[in-house]
C-alpha cells in the first residue's frame, strides 16, 4: 500500500520514481509516494524533522467594505499599494474578468521574481501578474478558474471597482476588492480538493517569487499539530521572510475547538454577517406568507403550485428517507411540475430536487437560518416554528399549494454576528493562544466568478455568471488580507506580526450578549481597516520569539532547542490572552507583554480593564510614557481568580488609551475541554 507523504527537511532523494514533489525554492521538504515501511525508515532518520500523510483540505463585494466604514472614497497611497503583491493560494482565477483587467496599470513591481506559468489558455496582464499550477503539469493544465472560489476570493482581496456588479439583479452596486491597485499572483493548488503537497509546493512558489501578503482560503476539518499542518509550516517560511499569511478559520462550526487555523503568525479569519440580508418568501395557498433563507433568482409568478411530501414523492424509498429527500430517492414522473417539501436543510436536498425536475422546494427545521445560498431551482430554508405551521397547513388541507418568491434584500440591524458556520475556539493545539483572532464579512459576499462554474455548485445548473453571492470563511479571508495589505501600503516596512497587532488591537469589539462563545467565535472583534492604520502601539514577535514558544511545548520543528526552556505559550508576545485553567481551583497567571511605539512621539498611554467579577486583572505599570517613535515598553498583566466551574469561560479586556489611541487586547480565562 503506497500513499502520498511529505517529508522535512529535503536533504536526501526519495527512490527512484516515488518523488512526487520537491521543495527547494523557499525551504526544503519533498513529497513522495512510499509504502508503510519506507515511511517508517525514513521517520528514524535524525535528519528528518517531519513525516506526514498528505492530506486533503477544503476550499473554504458590494456592501462588505462600506459596512466595515472603508469606504471608496477611503485615503490611499496609490504608489505603495501598486507595489504591493497578494499571493492567492486557492482554485485559480478568471483571468478576463473586470475585476482583474489591468487598464491604468503600469508593469509589475521590479520586486517580482514570478513568471505566468498559468498553463493552457492562459494569460497574464499587469494586474494578474504571475501564476503556476501546483500539481503535475500536462497539456489541460491551467490556472484557470473552474470553480469560481479562486476568482471569488481574489477579487475580495484585490479586485478592480466594478460598477453594476449583481446576481440577477440581487446586491448591485460596484464590486471591489481592498486595495484595487494591488497586484495578484495566483497560486493554483487545488481542484476540488486541496492537497497538502500542492499547498505546500504553492507556499514554496510565492515565498520566492516575491509575494508581499498571502491570502489562503483553505482549511481542514480538523486541526492539526504544526508538524503536520502543512499551512502552518508554509506560513512559517513566509513571516522568515516577511511576508504575512491570512488564513480562513474554517467552516465547521459552531461546535468548539473546531476552528482548524491555530498558528499566531497566521491570521486565523472568523466569518459574520453584514447589514444587509437576501432572504425569499413561501406563500401559502391560505395566504399565510413564511420568511426563508435561500438566494434564489426565480420567479414563479405567484403561481401556486401543488406541494408534495414523504412518501408521495418515491416509488422506491422508505417514507423516511422521503421525508428527507435522500438522493435518488424522488421518482420524476412524481414530483415533475410541484413544490416538494423536504425535512432536510442540506444542500443535496435541493440539487435531488432538481434532478428529479421538481418545480421548487421547501426545506424545513432550519436551526441557523443565518445565511443565504444559491439554489438552483425556487427554493427555501424555513425555521422550526414556520415549519410547524406549513405542515399543519399541509395536513389539514386538501389540496395544498404554495409559491416562492424571488429572493429580495433586506436590512440586517443586528450586524455584525458571527455565522453559525464560523469555526469556533478554543485551540485545540495551543490552548494559550486565543483563536479565531478577528472577524470579517463571509456571509452572502458578492465578488467576482468563473462564467464555467455553477453558481449553485451543481454541476447540471448551467446558469453562467460573472458574480456570484458566497458565504463562508473562504470569503472572510480576503476581506483581512486585502485590509493588510491596505494597512501595508502605508507602512511598508512593517512586520507581519506588526500588521496583525494592528488589526486586531483596533477591532471593533463585538456584542457578547449575541455570541455565546464570544472571543471563540470573533477572536478580538470585527474588522476597522481605516482605524488599524493607525493603531498608536503594536505587539511584535519575531522568529525567534515563535521558535521559543514551541521550544516550551517540546516542539522542534523549525529548530533544535536548549535544554532547559522556561515560560510557555502564554508568554508569546501576542495582542490577546488566553489560558485554561482547572475547574473550581484557585489560579494566578501572568501574561508579559511588550509594545512599540508607532504613533506620536511624545505619548501617555494609561491602562483600563473591563472585566468580571469573577476574575481580578491587573497591570504592572498601569501607565507607559513614551518618548520617541519606535520606544518599546514592557508590562504584565495578572490575572487572578478563586476558580471557574467547568466548561466555563470569563472575558475582559485591556485597553491602552492615550486620548487618541485606543490599543485593545482581549483576555479570556476558561476551563473548557475538549470532549474527547
Amino acid at each position: 500500500m503506497f500513499s502520498d507523504v511529505l517529508i522535512f527537511p529535503f536533504h536526501f532523494r526519495s527512490a527512484d520514481g516515488a518523488l512526487v514533489r520537491s521543495y527547494n525554492r523557499s525551504f526544503n521538504a519533498f513529497a513522495a509516494r512510499l509504502s508503510h515501511a519506507e515511511v517508517e525508515r525514513i521517520s528514524g532518520l535524525k535528519e528528518v524533522v517531519s513525516v506526514f500523510p498528505s492530506r486533503r483540505s477544503q476550499l473554504l463585494t458590494t456592501r462588505s467594505w462600506d459596512f466595515m466604514g472603508f469606504p471608496e472614497n477611503v485615503k490611499r497611497n496609490p504608489t505603495v499599494e501598486s507595489n504591493i503583491i497578494i499571493g492567492v493560494i486557492d482554485s485559480g482565477i478568471w483571468p478576463e474578468s473586470e475585476s482583474f483587467a489591468d487598464k491604468g496599470f503600469g508593469p509589475p513591481p521590479a520586486k517580482w521574481k514570478g513568471t505566468c506559468a498559468g498553463g493552457k489558455n492562459f494569460t497574464c496582464n499587469n494586474k494578474i501578474i504571475g501564476a503556476r499550477v501546483e500539481f503535475t503539469s500536462g497539456a489541460e493544465a491551467t490556472a484557470r478558474d473552474t470553480e469560481g472560489h479562486g476568482s471569488h476570493t481574489a477579487s475580495t482581496a484585490a479586485g478592480n471597482t466594478v460598477s453594476g456588479a449583481n446576481f440577477y439583479g440581487l446586491a448591485q452596486g460596484n464590486a471591489r476588492g481592498a486595495v484595487p491597485s494591488a497586484r495578484i499572483a495566483v497560486y493554483m493548488a487545488c481542484e476540488e480538493f486541496c492537497d497538502d503537497h500542492k499547498i505546500l509546493a504553492a507556499f514554496d512558489d510565492a515565498i520566492a517569487d516575491g509575494v508581499d501578503i498571502i491570502t489562503i482560503s483553505i482549511a481542514k476539518d480538523v486541526p492539526f499539530p504544526y508538524e503536520n499542518d502543512t499551512i502552518a509550516i508554509g506560513a512559517f517560511h513566509a513571516m522568515e521572510k516577511g511576508i504575512l499569511t491570512v488564513q480562513a478559520a474554517g467552516n465547521s462550526g459552531p461546535d468548539p475547538f473546531t476552528v482548524s487555523s491555530h498558528a499566531p503568525w497566521i491570521i486565523s479569519v472568523a466569518a459574520s454577517s453584514t447589514d444587509r440580508r437576501i432572504i425569499d418568501k413561501t406563500v401559502l395557498g391560505n395566504g399565510q406568507t413564511f420568511v426563508g433563507s435561500s438566494v434564489n433568482s426565480f420567479a414563479l409568478n405567484g403561481t401556486k403550485i401543488p406541494l408534495i411530501y414523504g412518501k408521495a414523492v418515491t416509488s422506491n424509498c422508505t417514507e423516511d428517507d422521503a421525508w428527507s429527500c435522500f438522493n435518488n430517492c424522488m421518482n420524476s414522473s412524481l414530483v415533475k411540475g410541484k413544490i416538494v417539501i423536504c425535512d432536510m436543510t442540506d444542500a443535496s436536498v435541493t440539487d435531488e430536487a432538481f434532478r428529479a425536475r421538481a418545480l421548487g422546494s421547501i426545506m424545513l427545521n432550519d436551526t441557523f437560518e443565518d445565511v443565504s445560498n444559491v439554489v438552483p431551482l425556487p427554493a427555501s430554508s424555513l425555521n422550526p416554528h414556520d415549519s410547524d405551521l406549513v405542515m399543519s397547513y399541509l395536513k389539514s388541507t386538501k389540496n395544498p399549494q404554495a409559491t416562492i418568491l424571488k429572493s429580495e434584500i433586506t436590512e440586517h440591524n443586528t450586524a455584525p454576528v458571527v455565522a453559525s458556520f464560523s469555526s469556533r475556539g478554543p485551540n485545540n493545539i495551543v490552548p494559550e493562544i486565543l483563536k479565531p483572532d478577528i472577524s470579517a464579512p463571509g456571509v452572502e459576499i458578492l465578488a467576482a466568478y468563473s462564467p464555467v462554474a455553477s453558481p449553485s455548485v451543481n454541476a447540471d445548473d448551467k446558469r453562467s455568471v460573472k458574480y456570484n453571492v458566497v458565504s463562508g470563511t473562504s470569503m472572510s479571508c480576503p476581506h483581512v488580507a486585502g485590509a493588510a495589505a491596505y494597512v501595508k501600503s502605508f507602512h511598508p516596512n512593517w512586520s507581519p506580526s506588526a500588521i496583525t497587532s494592528a488589526l486586531m488591537t483596533t477591532a471593533l469589539p463585538m456584542n457578547t450578549a449575541k455570541h455565546a462563545d464570544a472571543e471563540f467565535g470573533y477572536g478580538a472583534g470585527h474588522i476597522n481597516p481605516i482605524k488599524a492604520v493607525d493603531p498608536g502601539l503594536v505587539y511584535e514577535a519575531t522568529r525567534d520569539d515563535y521558535i521559543r514558544m514551541l521550544c516550551s511545548m517540546n516542539n522542534t520543528l523549525f529548530s533544535k532547542c536548549p535544554q532547559h526552556i522556561e515560560g510557555s505559550p502564554k508568554d508569546l508576545n501576542y495582542p490577546s490572552m488566553a489560558v485554561r485553567v482547572e475547574e473550581n481551583r484557585a489560579f494566578t497567571v501572568k501574561f508579559p507583554r511588550t509594545v512599540r511605539n508607532v504613533g506620536l512621539a511624545k505619548s501617555s498611554y494609561k491602562s483600563n480593564i473591563t472585566t468580571g467579577s469573577q476574575i481580578n486583572v491587573m497591570v504592572e505599570p498601569s501607565i507607559l510614557s513614551l518618548k520617541s517613535v519606535d520606544e518599546r515598553q514592557s508590562f504584565v498583566v495578572t490575572v487572578a481568580g478563586k476558580g471557574l466551574p467547568a466548561n466555563s469561560m470569563v472575558s475582559s479586556s485591556l485597553v491602552w488609551n492615550d486620548g487618541t489611541h485606543s490599543v485593545r487586547s482581549p483576555i479570556v480565562v476558561y476551563t473548557i475541554k475538549p470532549s474527547n
